[in-house]
């Protein structure tokens, strides 16, 4: 499997498994109809875990624009390979959110809110605010790639040794996407990646969706750009630190 594959596959894993738990939760007549926002963070987290452990041997599982671009202002990813990256990103976040939508299009026929409907494939802020939006989008993702650039493995001394732990080692990506959301999610729908929002966003204006509700791209540039900042702002202080 190539990086560019395993791109397309995890983030394709990454889409799916997010998107549908939020049809679960906010579309009718579902087995899951409401159950709330732990639900929802709950299994964003446990769909980076799923998401990691199958892109990660081949590509580092970057799954986010914003991951790649941080790691490559870090000096820690090479920039000659963000485009591909983020190509595979996004082709994986449209097929991944369009298979989510063919298993629940029952559910969106019954549901009569495009609002509801728009929400299984995008964000879109609690309080509409440009600057206070863009800020929020930002020091998520910030703290999202400052926190990526310290992980480190485990090693045992005398002599020093790499412990590894397999799969197990995708557990901390999940747990960090799944605190973000608790604790930063609440005001936009921490998009924190653009391919999570874009490609979706893109895939809601195409998909022959009954009664569905603007796309809203006068919003949709905040989280591709806002990120994109974050994860600026992580790799400049990360590059900073290391001197």
């Amino acid at each position: 499997m190539t990086p560019f594959i395993a791109e397309i596959i995890g983030t394709f894993f990454l889409i799916l498994l997010g998107g549908g738990v939020v049809a679960n939760v906010v579309l009718e007549k579902t087995k899951s109809t409401d159950p709330g926002w732990m639900v929802i963070t709950t299994a964003w987290g446990l769909a980076v875990y799923v998401a990691v452990v199958v892109a990660g041997p081949y590509s580092g599982a970057h799954l986010n624009p914003a991951v790649s671009i941080g790691l490559a202002v870090a000096g820690k990813f090479p920039w000659s390979d963000v485009p591909s990256y983020i190509i595979g990103q996004f082709i994986g976040a449209m097929l991944g959110i369009s298979v989510a939508f063919l298993i629940y299009i029952d559910h969106f026929k019954a549901t009569e809110d495009g609002e509801i409907k728009k929400a299984v494939f995008c964000t879109s802020p609690a309080i509409r605010k440009t600057s206070s939006n863009l800020i929020s989008e930002i020091i998520g993702t910030f703290v999202l790639v400052f926190v990526v650039l310290y992980f480190t493995d485990a090693t045992l001394s005398e002599p020093e040794t790499i412990i590894g732990l397999g799969s197990l080692g995708a557990l901390p990506v999940a747990l960090l996407v799944w605190v973000i959301g608790l604790a930063l999610g609440g005001t936009t729908g921490y998009a924190i990646n653009p391919a999570r929002d874009l490609g979706p966003r893109i895939m809601h204006a195409i998909l022959p969706i009954k009664n569905k509700a603007s796309s809203d791209w006068k919003y949709s540039w905040i989280p591709v750009v806002g990120p994109i900042i974050g994860a600026c702002l992580a790799g400049a202080l990360s590059l900073l630190l290391s001197q």
